[in-house]
């Protein structure tokens, strides 16, 4: 689900194009395959929706028609999509709630990578609120790879780089960081996907069963998952886990595979949602992430390259 003005610039696109939207300037791709909508402040994929046409047959995506005539069905969130953005964006120098966010070099307060001397700086790291660069665009017949960068150095040491790959059958998204310092660099990191959902307390999430688990709600208290999780209010957790995972809705059961990282982070704020979005509005996302965390945080010599990765597609059959 995605803000109306964002639908109607994707509408008004035929082909690729850049726009600017929320004050940030986006990339934006509407072709024969389906939608992706980039914004260059950080990097960051906010929508993506592959369109009939796939090789899957007709039930794979909806039309492009079928897609433009939900841009009435509401005022703030139109349906339709794979990735969920609040229709109130922060303004300017803050980040855009919703997409995929990359949170680098470091998630949540494991910060050790922060070269500030106190460590005081920004949640999730510097990489969400910066300007990117598109260095390239790759175009094929069935969809499209971008190669961003930073326009300015994050760090003194690391170097980050994103790769986004959309067709008709997935969304994949890689952050790719090289040490090029000479000494060791302990990194976390996350691909905070906002999946849009139907409800978010009516959601499954399979895969995790017998995980062991940090609960964030309980001081970090050591659990472990009995059965498939079940949403049902707020959560905060760090699963022990490189499975492949599976979201069902009730409406469309996206399947998330991850690389790079041995940790999945569940998170839903449940009915006390961050100030830039309504309890209305949080209702239509799950955060189900592919991360680095103090499970598994990543130790980078000079010299060597670590990918975090994350590839939504959608099981064979289901909805879109």
């Amino acid at each position: 689900m995605i803000p109306q003005s964002l639908r109607t610039l994707i509408d008004e696109t035929r082909g690729q194009r850049r726009a600017e939207w929320a004050g940030r300037e986006v990339w934006l791709a509407n072709e024969a395959w389906g939608e992706l909508a980039v914004s260059l402040q950080g990097a960051q994929v906010l929508h993506f929706l592959p369109f009939t046409g796939a090789p899957d047959g007709p039930e794979d995506a909806p039309t492009r028609a079928s897609a433009s005539s939900r841009g009435a069905s509401q005022e703030s969130l139109v349906a339709g999509g794979w990735l969920w953005v609040t229709p109130t964006p922060q303004p300017l120098p803050g980040a855009i709630r919703g997409g995929i966010p990359l949170c680098w070099p470091w998630f949540a307060d494991e910060n050790t990578a922060d070269e500030s001397p106190d460590r005081s700086g920004p949640m999730h790291g510097p990489a969400r609120k910066a300007q990117w660069r598109l260095d390239a665009v790759d175009e094929h017949e069935e969809g499209v790879e971008l190669h961003l960068s930073p326009e300015e150095r994050l760090h003194g040491q690391l170097v980050p780089r994103a790769v986004i790959q959309a067709n008709a059958r997935r969304l994949h998204v890689e952050l790719i960081t090289e040490h090029v310092g000479e000494t060791p660099v302990k990194i976390t990191g996350a691909l905070h996907s906002y999946l849009a959902v139907a409800d978010a307390f009516a959601c499954r999430i399979e895969g995790l069963a017998g995980a062991t688990y940090l609960d964030k709600l309980a001081d970090f208290a050591e659990r472990d998952q009995q059965g498939e999780l079940a949403v049902r209010g707020a959560l905060d957790r760090i699963y022990r886990s490189n499975a492949e995972l599976c979201l069902d809705d009730g409406t469309r059961r996206l399947r998330i595979a991850r690389q790079g990282s041995d940790s999945a982070v569940v998170w839903h704020p449940g009915d006390a949602p961050p100030g830039d979005t309504s309890i209305e509005a949080a209702r239509h996302f799950l955060c189900v992430e592919s991360a680095n965390t103090r499970l598994d945080p990543v130790w980078l010599v000079p010299g060597a390259q670590h990918l975090l990765g994350t590839t939504l597609s959608r099981e064979k059959g289901a909805t879109p």
